[in-house]
């Protein structure tokens, strides 16, 4: 695996990035004993501490306020970037939205959030990696919409209480059952057409970008906004999702009952207009390549997805991925 190595000057550190591999397996994102055993044991209090400080730090935009590893590997919107470059730049607030999970198994921690950048406020997903207490990868997607093609009209940031609920001990699943409940939901939007490799809550919301495009008339830009989950896939309303690449699965918070996943949406762009499972001829929105990158946590209690946190942005069509292959 070819490294490249970027020294942050500022810091006196280095961040590697790998070569882009097409490998799009999932299974070296599954809990790896053998690679995790060297690390000491952590507890969410400490991820929620190291993050908190990260926080603190990036508002401050002194990346030297970080505990960082020797090596460490950062991205922001799917480039390798050096630490204290990109929104570390910019950034001029952050949001009192905050909705944080933890994985103490693998030392990970991942937070939804908002950040302002002069006179605009985007959505941001941010993952840390912690080793030893410092940070080893650090994760960054912001939803800057100037420079997006798709823009979400009527953002709403709020207390999701289904997402912060913590489940008792009984209720909780084994961590390979949730990821394969999650990685389900991106078999089923893969070339949708009605069949479903998930299980969905009656109830089921979805938010994306701030908005929810479940159960929700007033999204004009989804006009299937209006249905649920579940009923939004039988339909096969997602037909011209070709494929879902490249995913991860970084972070599985089993006392809430959390998987936050990573990957791409590509769109091929090459159908025109398609049949919904009820006979209904509609055209695809999507009528040239291109690509979405993602971060989604999925909340998963009675052996369902109850409820979907998305955030994801337009890059290049079939854009690899610079976390392929990385700490195999």
């Amino acid at each position: 695996m070819k490294i490249l190595r970027l020294a942050a000057a500022a810091l006196a550190l280095s961040l590697a990035a790998p070569a882009m591999a097409a490998s799009s397996s999932n299974e070296n994102w599954l809990p790896d004993a053998r690679r995790n055993a060297a690390l000491p044991a952590t507890t969410r209090a400490e991820l929620y501490k190291v993050l908190d400080a990260y926080i603190v730090a990036l508002k401050a935009k002194d990346p030297s306020r970080v505990s960082w590893a020797p090596h460490v590997h950062n991205t922001e919107n799917n480039v390798a970037l050096m630490v204290g470059d990109g929104l570390w730049a910019t950034i001029t607030a952050l949001g009192p939205y905050d909705l944080r999970f933890a994985d103490p198994l693998t030392g990970q921690v991942a937070l939804f959030t908002t950040v302002g950048e002069t006179d605009e406020t985007s959505a941001m997903t941010l993952r840390l990696k912690v080793e030893h207490g410092q940070v080893s990868e650090a994760e960054t997607l912001v939803v800057r919409q100037s420079d997006s093609g798709i823009k979400f009209e009527g953002q709403a940031f709020e207390h999701k209480p289904a997402l912060n609920e913590i489940l008792p001990p009984a209720a909780r699943m084994p961590r390979a059952r949730m990821i394969s409940l999650a990685d389900g939901y991106f078999d089923t939007l893969q070339l949708n057409d009605g069949h479903l490799f998930t299980n969905f809550h009656k109830d089921c919301k979805r938010v994306e970008n701030g908005v929810q495009t479940t159960n929700n008339p007033n999204f004009a830009v989804v006009p299937v906004a209006r249905l649920g989950c579940e009923a939004q896939f039988k339909a096969g309303n997602y037909r011209y999702d070709t494929r879902l690449r490249a995913r991860r699965f970084p972070l599985v918070d089993e006392e809430r009952g959390v998987v936050v996943a990573a990957g791409f949406i590509d769109h091929a762009g090459a159908i025109d207009s398609y049949k919904l499972t009820d006979g209904t001829v509609v055209k695809s929105p999507v009528r040239r390549p291109h690509s979405f990158y993602l971060f989604e946590a999925f909340k998963l209690k009675d052996n369902a997805i109850e409820q979907i946190e998305a955030n994801f942005i337009t890059v290049p069509y079939n854009m690899p991925s610079p976390w392929d292959d990385w700490n195999r």
